[in-house]
């Protein structure tokens, strides 16, 4: 029987729902998807996209009308997109889907909405109420991120013993993967404190998650400039990056177009294209790379087979 999939429509005004209409064939071999959009604004992108609704398109009513705007910034479509992401992890939560898969949304469109989340991390956090783990990246390689969407000037005020060491311990309990890279916030790892002090909090934290589970298995603080040189992949599949662009600029600059974004620590599966709403070819019949969209659905079917297995 396939897994079912609820997958958030994302923000309708970019290409969220260009990828579902067109990739549904596809997808519909590889799970059930139920796609939370209500029929009027399926509607309505079927008719601007000129892309027929295929007959098996199964939709969960979520609530909203307005109209599409492509390539803009509004406050009616991040509220939908917001509606939409919501109705998919109530049905997670629920257990009438195996999984959710969410499309892309637009922060700045979040915000119009005064939607005071920076992202679906956050919402699951707190809907949840527990520590969500960002981990992106395809079967080459994943990297996590201790913290993610907040100011470059905060990263270092953020890197502490206790914090760390309770992300590395939930991380290691989702992945169960050995050997882990721990990367350094500092040029050259420091350099022993000469260019930083946050290495000392890192390496202590190190030591205290590899003490929790008796085994060596998360390794550094390996020096950022050459943790992703070809010859270090061969050592590291998965990595712990301390902010957003250390991990993500090496991950999109060799894997883009195949890599997913997946929330770890979460009583719910759920997976997500690794890219944005493209709002700049939105609505052009332009051809879209699906690759990010298909893995993603892949990974939420494997996740709900594991976890059905462990259960």
């Amino acid at each position: 029987m396939n897994k079912k999939i609820a997958v958030s429509v994302g923000d309708l005004n970019g290409i969220g729902i260009e990828l579902a209409l067109k990739n549904h064939e596809k997808i519909s071999k590889l799970c059930d998807p139920i796609y939370c959009i209500s029929k009027e604004m399926l509607k309505k992108a079927s008719l601007k996209l000129n892309i027929k609704i295929p007959d098996n398109f199964n939709t969960y009513e979520t609530k909203g009308s307005f109209e599409i705007k492509p390539g803009q910034v509004t406050k009616k479509s991040g509220k939908f997109s917001f509606e939409s992401f919501y109705d998919a992890i109530n049905l997670a939560d629920k257990k009438k889907v195996d999984a959710i898969c969410t499309l892309p949304i637009n922060k700045e469109a979040w915000s119009k909405a005064n939607i005071h989340y920076k992202g679906h991390t956050e919402v699951l956090r707190s809907y949840f109420g527990k520590n969500a783990i960002m981990m992106l990246g395809c079967k080459k390689m994943f990297v996590s991120l201790f913290t993610e969407h907040i100011p470059l000037k905060k990263v270092a005020k953020s890197i502490n013993e206790e914090s760390l060491t309770k992300f590395l311990i939930d991380f290691y309990k989702s992945v169960k993967e050995d050997n882990i890279g721990v990367l350094a916030l500092n040029p050259h790892a420091s350099d022993n404190g000469v260019l930083g002090d946050e290495e000392v909090h890192i390496i202590k934290a190190i030591k205290n998650a590899n003490k929790h589970f008796d085994k060596k298995i998360f390794k550094g603080p390996l020096v950022p400039d050459t943790a992703f040189s070809k010859q270090s992949r061969k050592n590291f599949k998965y990595y712990v990056a301390m902010y957003h662009d250390q991990g993500l600029i090496p991950l999109k600059a060799l894997y883009f177009d195949e890599s997913v974004n997946v929330s770890l620590n979460l009583p719910i599966i759920r997976t997500s294209v690794d890219h944005g709403t493209a709002f700049d070819i939105a609505y052009k019949n332009k051809d879209l790379n699906a690759k990010s969209y298909i893995n993603a659905i892949k990974e939420a079917v494997t996740l709900s087979k594991n976890k059905q297995k462990n259960s």
